[in-house]
């Protein structure tokens, strides 16, 4: 072969090569491929794959793929895990605010209102008295406010007619008489035949986010544990709460045990503290003519204007690992769209965090359908969250023992377990930060 043939064909065949590889780059990026985890639970697994199937049949060139998240003791702590391992997913849909603090500050989370468009998607989509809440303490925004789950009471409407108490009742007045109607020994056998409301005695921290915290909220009128950095719950609403629970117990309204089986199915308890998913479980399994309401959690008789109450939110963010955090953003965009909304609402019974819910024509089919829903959604624009703050389980837990200590079996004064909760804070806050 000659040797200008030969240098021809090692041109074109460099040439290929380069093409060969120029197309494999172009295909590369074209596949910006995404990982996305959801929370474990059937009815959130359900959602995230119709809405994944939806997404990737739109948008072939950034495929997503599922991953429930990995079981274990708490999400917080597989997130943790995956963030100093640099195994973090490009979405996830199940951060807990508690958390923003540790998260942020591992590096592990993008800042979102760097994004183009980010305050035209959240101003359409999220009253701006419940996007303050989750701005971190840079200024900026790391979690996209999707869900919440407003904490309110359910009521026995029998029990209620029965003994002539007229719902709702909405100080602690009101809430005390009528247990003082309700719970009696009717039948001579030494026991209430019925209740006022049941709580779980252990001192775990998680329980009082289903008393002590969301009766605070509406107390303090939508405040929350701390203002910014500093400690603000050293005050008259927690004391105030504190008292309401002592006398529950001490009159014998709430009992001190453990119960085996649903008690306010049976037909022995006046109310149960709970949010929205209540609502699927009770249809499910309530016994023929069992009759129920919902109304907001009592304020102190002092307190005036809207009820506020805890949230229990789940927000989305994108971590820091991603390599298509724009792409990214575009799929964290299609989990809050309008549609996505209504398909949470009617698979997982959670109400969207979304401006005039209840108002809105797209998701008036479903509230027809589902009328206590509306109660829900009404309550939504009035909840607060927790605050980010480092350590939070462990500040629940220093205020659930003196809730025990105080609330539950009268060993200290309001005032005095406030004091001491406050101090536990700060001890706490000292000590982890050396």
């Amino acid at each position: 072969m000659k040797t200008g043939t030969l240098l021809v064909l090692l041109v074109l065949l460099l040439f290929a090569c380069r093409g060969n590889r120029q197309k494999a780059q172009s295909t590369h990026k074209k596949q910006s491929k995404l990982i996305y985890w959801c929370a474990a639970n059937p009815q959130e697994v359900r959602l995230a794959r119709e809405l994944v199937r939806s997404w990737n049949a739109a948008h072939p060139d950034i495929p997503v793929t599922l991953q429930p998240l990995p079981s274990s003791q708490s999400s917080e702590e597989v997130l943790l895990a995956a963030i100093a391992g640099g195994t973090t997913p490009d979405v996830c849909s199940n951060m807990w605010p508690g958390a923003m603090d540790e998260f942020i500050a591992a590096g592990g989370l993008v800042r979102l209102d760097t994004f183009p468009d980010f305050w035209s998607v959240m101003r359409r989509r999220v009253p701006e008295d419940l996007l303050r809440q989750f701005r971190f303490k840079d200024g900026g925004y790391y979690q996209i406010p999707w869900k919440t789950n407003p904490i309110m009471i359910f009521y026995n409407k029998k029990i209620f007619k029965r003994f002539g108490i007229r719902p709702p009742l909405s100080t602690y007045d009101q809430f005390l008489a009528a247990a003082h109607k309700i719970v009696r020994d009717f039948d001579g056998d030494g026991q209430p035949d019925y209740w006022m409301l049941y709580r779980d005695v252990k001192p775990i921290w998680w329980q009082r986010l289903f008393d002590f915290y969301p009766f605070y909220i509406a107390a303090s009128q939508g405040k929350t544990l701390f203002d910014g950095d500093r400690i603000a719950f050293d005050n008259q609403a927690s004391v105030q709460v504190f008292a309401f629970f002592q006398t529950m117990y001490r009159k014998g309204y709430i009992p001190i045990t453990q119960f085996q089986g649903d008690q306010f199915l049976a037909g022995r308890l006046a109310t149960q503290i709970s949010g929205p998913w209540l609502l699927a479980y009770i249809e499910k399994f309530k016994p023929e003519g069992f009759e129920y309401g919902i109304m907001p959690i009592p304020k102190p008789d002092s307190v005036q204007g809207p009820v506020y109450t805890y949230g229990d939110p789940k927000n989305i963010s994108i971590f820091n690992t991603t390599h298509y955090p724009r792409q990214a953003w575009q799929f964290v965009r299609w989990l809050i769209s309008a549609r996505a909304d209504l398909r949470l609402l009617e698979i997982c019974n959670q109400i969207p965090i979304r401006k005039n819910l209840s108002d809105d024509s797209l998701y008036a089919p479903f509230f027809r359908e589902h009328p206590k829903m509306v109660i829900f959604a009404r309550q939504a624009p009035f909840t607060r969250g927790v605050d980010g703050v480092a350590d939070l389980k462990e500040i629940f837990d220093a205020i659930s023992q003196e809730y025990e200590a105080c609330a539950i079996y009268g060993r200290r004064t309001p005032q005095e377990a406030v004091r001491r909760a406050v101090k536990r804070v700060q001890v706490i806050r000292k000590w982890n930060s050396l």
